[in-house]
């Protein structure tokens, strides 16, 4: 089971959605996540949500015209991302079961999704989503590092992650502080951005 899991027990879909359905009442941009995957790779991309939830960052980009599919193991989050979107191509599956082509532009890993994956998946998961990559694709995770960014206990630092990374044969591009772009500044919370090389390293 997923730390995600163990926290909600998969049932959670509509409080989620409701949330940030509030923030966006107040005026909040809250696709700042999508705006960066946008600013990466140009509209027709492919582009996975892995860990989609209820498909906010991959209705966003649906709507600019990217190529979209996303991947969730929560039923009750997709109940939602498909009421909403019909149209796309939504897959229930534990990411690190996924077993897709290597044709994706970019895949993008928000909302804590690594650090509430299961205990001592994360390695195997993270080469998962590596191996979904066309050469020159783009993994692209953004988390909080301590308690006060994470529903859960501290478990992932950017060191584990980037070895995790290299191991996948990713090469780490850039690392933000936040999706709206701001350089990292050592803070508890980052946005990492790594490249599968066009050729073998």
């Amino acid at each position: 089971m997923s730390r995600w899991n163990d926290l909600t027990g998969g049932t959670s879909g509509k409080e989620y959605a409701g949330r940030f359905e509030a923030l966006a009442a107040t005026g909040k941009d809250v696709h700042g996540e999508a705006r960066l995957c946008a600013a990466l790779v140009p509209p027709g991309s492919r582009v996975l949500d892995a860990g989609c939830g209820t498909g906010r960052v991959a209705i966003w980009l649906a709507e600019q015209g990217y190529d979209v599919t996303g991947a969730d193991l929560d039923p009750s989050m997709l109940d939602v991302a498909r009421a909403k979107a019909p149209g796309l191509t939504w897959i229930e599956s534990d990411l690190a079961d996924l077993d897709l082509d290597d044709a994706f532009d970019l895949v993008v890993a928000a909302g804590n999704v690594i650090p509430l994956l299961a205990e001592g998946a994360e390695p195997h998961t993270v080469s998962r989503l590596a191996r979904t990559l066309r050469p020159g694709g783009l993994l692209v995770a953004g988390f909080g590092l301590d308690a006060a960014h994470l529903p859960v206990p501290p478990s992932v630092t950017l060191a584990d992650y980037d070895a995790w990374c290299e191991t996948a044969g990713l090469v780490l591009e850039r690392r933000l502080a936040t999706w709206d772009g701001r350089p990292y500044d050592d803070g508890d919370y980052a946005v990492s951005i790594h490249r599968r090389p066009s050729s073998p390293l």
